[in-house]
């Protein structure tokens, strides 16, 4: 097919074609260039708190925030709250004195209908004594791999403790659902009603939200070297198809954040002071745990049911294991999880990771007035 002949009276339209394109083209890039220097302002302003370096044997974040490199070192009151995503810390403030009411809500008319069957609602009954649902008088906030389980299969064997089996996570993921949602079990007047959220504890809004609640509420917090509770959640994370980083001490990686205990306390004590918070030993629990579920028992002002005679200690596993009662002819164990063994971790990795906690143990030891002596 041929084309029509180029004439004097097509050129200035080619022309103008031509213009178009060029501009078009101008503009196309201009856009570009712009979308790329918002974009990597932005990612900058994310991680500038970190300097990503790599050696012959492995890759690791190294903080080069000054209030990481100095953390320990100061020890007044006017403490700076450490970030990994802000480029200016956080200082942490004093707050008005909030409220001291309690929020009184209770379910009778929700216990299912199931419950109300069976036998020992039906004796409740007959004896004039009604349970109700309400809202917790006590919360287990962590840590996550501390032994948070652990404590509360144990406590849970006291008579005048209802606890709910699962972790609630009300006051991080369902808040906005209302106290009414909050699902506890049926509890007698005297009854301590409890629950077990680990995650509380490193959720920078749930320390107001329990407060609205109850400012009375009492909070238990199960700790461990964090050392080998670092590696006790890489575990299960890498049993679950997921592992932060091949092996890379990444002081950003969340299971790494947890263990850096002062920096949540802090949070917390804005919110509660120090004698209503209890910390448990995680180790202790293991080796003495009716020694540390002693002293449970007197923090919830419970009378000391709980006794030695309660636990057996599996050698196989290495981890206490529960009688239901005194009488009961065989002990309770956690379930497989527990007690499982860890995989081989490199020692140079352990030892960076103790360096990088160091200062925070001194810390977390300075706000709470206990040395768990962890190395």
């Amino acid at each position: 097919m041929r084309h029509a002949p180029l004439t004097k009276a097509s050129i200035p339209a080619m022309d103008a074609i031509h213009r178009f394109r060029k501009k078009s083209f101008l503009l196309t890039f201009m856009f570009c260039a712009t979308v790329f220097c918002v974009s990597y302002r932005f990612n900058y302003c994310l991680t500038k708190d970190f300097k990503f370096s790599k050696s012959k044997d492995k890759s690791t974040f190294i903080f080069l925030d000054k209030n990481l490199s100095s953390y320990g070192k100061d020890r007044g009151t006017n403490y700076e709250e450490i970030t990994t995503r802000s480029p200016k810390p956080c200082v942490l403030k004093k707050k008005e004195p909030l409220s001291e009411v309690r929020l009184d809500i209770s379910w009778k008319e929700e216990i299912p209908v199931t419950a109300q069957r069976s036998p020992k609602y039906r004796f409740l009954k007959q004896q004039g004594l009604k349970a109700t649902r309400k809202l917790p008088d006590a919360l287990i906030i962590g840590v996550k791999k501390g032994g948070t389980r652990a404590l509360l299969e144990f406590i849970r064997v006291h008579p005048d403790v209802r606890a709910a089996g699962s972790e609630i996570h009300f006051f991080d993921r369902f808040y906005k659902k209302g106290f009414e949602w909050h699902h506890m079990p049926p509890t007698l007047e005297g009854q301590v009603t409890m629950e077990k959220t680990p995650s509380y504890f490193v959720t920078r809004e749930v320390p107001q939200r329990v407060r609205s609640m109850n400012p009375k509420a009492k909070l238990l917090i199960v700790v461990r070297d964090p050392v080998t509770r670092a590696i006790s959640d890489y575990t299960q994370a890498a049993s679950m198809g997921s592992n932060g980083g091949g092996g890379l001490v990444d002081t950003s990686w969340g299971p790494v954040k947890i263990g850096v205990y002062a920096r949540h306390l802090e949070r917390w004590l804005h919110s509660f002071p120090l004698s209503q918070l209890l910390f448990v030993s995680g180790e202790r629990l293991v080796v003495d745990p009716a020694a540390e579920i002693a002293r449970v028992q007197d923090f919830l002002s419970l009378k000391r049911v709980i006794t030695e005679k309660h636990f057996y200690f599996n050698a196989t596993k290495g981890f206490p294991c529960l009688m239901k009662s005194e009488g009961s002819p065989s002990p309770h164990c956690l379930g497989k999880t527990k007690g499982r063994s860890h995989p081989h971790i490199d020692p140079v990795a352990i030892s960076r990771l103790r360096e990088f906690y160091r200062p925070f143990n001194a810390r977390f030891y300075q706000l709470t007035g206990i040395n768990f002596g962890w190395p």
